[in-house]
């Protein structure tokens, strides 16, 4: 074997036990050694490390934000209205040794997580009225949910920071039924603003046919007002001229009934030729 062989052995074998003694820790990575399948080291800090060539070998686990989507399930409030809810958790795996030792990776977590996000979510909407969901009370409810869950989660290696509600809905049938309602309520409500409106303004036609008939009332009365003044006047009149010109008005007085007599279409009058009613039209005959 020559020389040359044997060093190209030699480096081969080097680089193959170098390959195997290093091992590269991501920052979005921690890492469990094991030998003979058993945890030896956990490993958290990034950067490049080494371990025993073909004797150890590395297990790796996020170190990131891991997310959890629970399955809807129906939940029924503390004022026994019933819901559809569906909701997420996102943890972090604090503790790789324990989290390898009870759910080995993330799918078994994640079967773990979905029970314990299911019975928090029943327990403590069970304690509080839907409408508490509605309100600033809701972050409260998520605390408590999370806070829950962590207490079951220590073991686990595990540390939820966050637990969220995706959807909370109603049955169906439950929300037509209140939608029915909401209708039927809108539609009252729209009968009760026409009746209004119809009161409000059968209201104001009688307040103006009120106004009106008095308007018309003091009108009738100013204008009898005047008319008796003037009535009163012209009696006045007539009365202080008819003693000045007694004769005068007497012709007057016959003008005004020939008027009113002759005047009027197909009249025929019958009175004595002695007559004293066409006194002054005889008179103007003879003249």
């Amino acid at each position: 074997m020559t020389k040359k062989t044997i060093f190209t052995i030699i480096t081969i074998t080097a680089l193959i036990l170098l390959i195997n003694t290093l091992f590269i820790v991501d920052q979005r990575q921690q890492a469990l050694i094991f030998q003979f399948g058993e945890v030896v080291k956990v490993e958290k800090s990034p950067g490049l490390h080494f371990k025993l060539p073909f004797i150890q070998n590395i297990i790796y686990f996020d170190n990131r934000l891991l997310n959890v989507t629970a399955d809807e399930k129906e939940v029924i409030a503390n004022d026994q209205k019933r819901l559809i809810i569906s909701a997420f958790a996102r943890y972090k795996i604090i503790d790789p040794l324990k989290f390898y030792q009870t759910v080995r990776d993330e799918s078994g977590i994640k079967l773990r997580l979905n029970t314990m996000l299911d019975s928090s979510l029943r327990q403590v909407l069970g304690e509080v009225p839907l409408v508490a969901l509605l309100t600033n009370e809701r972050s409260n409810i998520m605390k408590k949910i999370k806070d829950l869950i962590n207490s079951q989660t220590l073991n686990f290696g595990i540390d939820v920071i966050d637990v969220r509600i995706l959807r909370a809905d109603l049955p169906k049938e439950n929300s037509n039924a209140i939608y029915k309602r909401m209708q039927t309520e809108r539609e009252k409500e729209a009968k009760e603003l026409r009746a209004e409106g119809a009161g409000e303004a059968q209201r104001i036609k009688s307040k103006a046919d009120k106004d009106k008939a008095v308007l018309l009332a003091e009108a009738k009365r100013d204008a009898d007002i005047t008319r008796g003044e003037g009535d009163g006047i012209a009696a006045k009149i007539f009365a202080d001229n008819l003693g000045k010109d007694p004769e005068f008005f007497d012709f007057y007085r016959s003008l005004q009934a020939y008027k009113k007599v002759i005047n009027k279409d197909n009249t025929t009058l019958v009175l004595s030729p002695k007559s004293e009613f066409f006194k002054y039209l005889k008179d103007l005959d003879n003249k």
